[in-house]
């Protein structure tokens, strides 16, 4: 039986995540400390330490809500799309979307320890999901003509690396015209390796 989340629980953590994306906006991530981001939330140091080891784990744990949204819409691709194009990498856009809107945080970390840990964080949850895609391709069984965990790190790196390109704001594209570019890189690949 799955167990009920606690709303103050949650509602603890999302001040907590917010109080650190706007530090990080306003000083970056690298000279933060626990007591600014508990002043920022309003919450006592016993009550931070309760549910985070350091600001580096307040800093993982915002992945986890992405993951569970992003693989909700993956499941959501592949039980409504009709054609291959329309259910692999249907969590594409959403990942364009999430990092748009923190985009002046990313940009303040860029270059530093923390953001190669947020590169590192997107990218396992990227080949998670891409992972996950190429299996359900796979459905046959029979093994690719390309081995599939090549193709998952292949996809995966592409999406991680057109979205810092895009993050270096060369060129100025919508999520939606960023997600249709790489879109049309990425599925000629899937549908080759399919054989």
């Amino acid at each position: 039986m799955a167990r009920r989340r606690d709303r103050r629980v949650e509602r603890t953590q999302q001040f907590l995540r917010e109080a650190l994306v706007s530090l990080i906006r306003e000083k970056g991530f690298e000279t933060l400390t626990v007591q600014d981001i508990i002043d920022r939330a309003n919450v006592g140091r016993a009550t931070f330490y309760s549910h985070f080891d350091n600001k580096d784990d307040l800093l993982v744990s915002g992945f986890e809500d992405l993951r569970a949204s992003l693989k909700g819409r993956q499941r959501d691709a592949f039980a409504r799309g009709r054609t291959l194009e329309d259910r692999v990498l249907g969590f594409s856009r959403d990942v364009f979307a999430h990092t748009h809107e923190y985009r002046d945080a990313f940009r303040a970390m860029v270059g530093r320890r923390s953001g190669a840990i947020v590169q590192r964080i997107l990218h396992k949850l990227v080949v998670e999901l891409v992972r996950e895609d190429v299996k359900r391709m796979d459905a046959r069984g029979d093994g690719s003509t390309v081995h599939a965990d090549a193709l998952v790190h292949f996809i995966a790196g592409a999406l991680v690396g057109v979205l810092m390109w895009w993050l270096d704001g060369r060129p100025r594209l919508s999520v939606d015209e960023v997600n249709a570019y790489f879109r049309r890189l990425a599925l000629p690949s899937l549908k080759a390796a399919r054989g």
